[in-house]
């Protein structure tokens, strides 16, 4: 068993923080990795940095490149503290770093770690967390007893799906404290008002926890019933875990054969609809040879909740799907989902996300998903449990696709 150091390096604008100040200051202190060794008694300590990627830079000096000599395991055995001004071997601690984006992160510090990428939880992992851990001690903290407040695991789905939805727990803990509040101030004024009945207990269902949480946060990812000319449902990877996302396309009259993108996309997504567009242009005559390509019409394309900022490459096939649904005036079907890279070949490359993607599919009731080739060995690791009652296709390439889309064409 090694002994466990922690420190947050959120915020700090000071290299000093880490390799210490020179004794000639007022104050002066050892850096952070002489504590972590003295407070730890020992040489091989785990150490856990904790925020990497809210650290700032300012006239004292860079943390993050004072940290490239703490982790280099070529230059840590002499880590040379300001203050004591005596080397120390650093390179029996094991480093565990944590953070919750990368892109902050400059790459040289990047380049000296290995990255693991921890998905967040998924839906029947946070009703066992709120039922063994969050609601006992929250309820201990309310002066609640066991017997005084229940939660059915269907007003615990519900507080997940529709009031919490994130990869973590932090939202789903910070509604059930509500409910436990109000409930104790129920339980309080019942006992001080005579002649009314005195609450002995309460349950926490479906049906009443609108009372406590008011009218939910989120609402179905489900914008049809039956999918419209143009549609297609596409799965996105956003900071709060998998969503469904759906791309309209739409065409009016125009002297120039153009398109259009809405929908607050990025620069990487734009280009993506770009090659959408190019692909259809060069290859329509593939997948329906009497069509003309759109002449004399602007096409539209938008992505929905165009008040949320949208990037990354992998919605290229879903946008092909909608243009060639509305050029081929086909719906697609209901219960199809895709997510997937396409290059101008029609190749589709490999994603990110695919286990958050998968959970967003089954919360938006879809059957049929369509993943790139280059991510099967991604879904075989995924537990049993999540892959039931989903029926799951691996494309190479876009022809793939279209089989899948739109049965019954060439």
């Amino acid at each position: 068993n090694r002994k466990f150091f922690r420190f947050s390096v959120g915020g700090m604008r000071d290299e000093a923080e880490i390799k210490g100040h020179r004794r000639t200051y007022i104050g002066a202190m050892p850096g952070k990795m002489i504590q972590a060794l003295k407070d730890a008694q020992t040489m091989n300590p785990v150490i856990m940095i904790d925020e990497v990627d809210k650290m700032g830079q300012s006239y004292h000096g860079d943390p993050a490149s004072a940290l490239l000599e703490v982790l280099d395991p070529e230059q840590n055995k002499d880590f040379l503290d300001h203050y004591l001004d005596v080397r120390a071997d650093l390179s029996n601690i094991l480093f565990i770093v944590t953070a919750n984006v990368l892109d902050t992160i400059p790459g040289p510090l990047k380049d000296r770690m290995d990255i693991l990428r921890l998905s967040g939880y998924i839906k029947q992992e946070k009703v066992e967390i709120a039922k063994k851990y969050l609601i006992p001690r929250n309820r201990k903290k309310s002066g609640l007893k066991s017997s005084q407040v229940k939660f059915t695991t269907g007003a615990i789905q519900e507080l997940i799906e529709r009031y919490a939805r994130e990869s973590g727990v932090r939202g789903l803990e910070n509604n059930i404290k509500k409910i436990l509040r109000k409930v104790a101030v129920e339980i309080v004024r019942s006992q001080e008002k005579k002649g009314r009945r005195t609450i002995r207990s309460v349950t926490i269902s479906e049906k009443n926890l609108e009372k406590y949480l008011g009218k939910p946060l989120f609402t179905s990812d489900r914008y049809y019933e039956k999918t419209p000319l143009g549609v297609c449902t596409g799965l996105a990877w956003t900071a709060m875990g998998g969503a469904t996302l759906y791309v309209e396309s739409s065409g009016a009259p125009s002297e120039k054969t153009q398109m259009k993108l809405t929908g607050q996309a990025g620069d990487v997504m734009k280009e993506s609809a770009q090659i959408a567009w190019s692909y259809v242009s060069a290859h329509i005559k593939e997948y329906a040879p009497k069509l003309k390509f759109f002449e004399g019409e602007e096409v539209h394309i938008h992505i929905p909740e165009g008040a949320t900022p949208k990037d990354g490459p992998s919605a290229g096939i879903t946008m092909v799907t909608s243009l060639l649904s509305l050029a081929m005036k086909k719906p697609v079907a209901n219960d199809l989902g895709m997510t997937g890279e396409l290059t101008l070949t029609g190749k589709v490359l490999p994603i990110g996300g695919l286990k958050e993607k998968l959970i967003a599919a089954k919360r938006s009731k879809l059957k049929t998903l369509i993943f790139p080739k280059e991510n099967r060995r991604d879904y075989d690791e995924l537990p049993e449990y999540l892959k039931k009652g989903v029926k799951v296709h691996f494309v190479d390439t876009y022809q793939d696709v279209f089989k899948i889309a739109f049965p019954g064409k060439k």
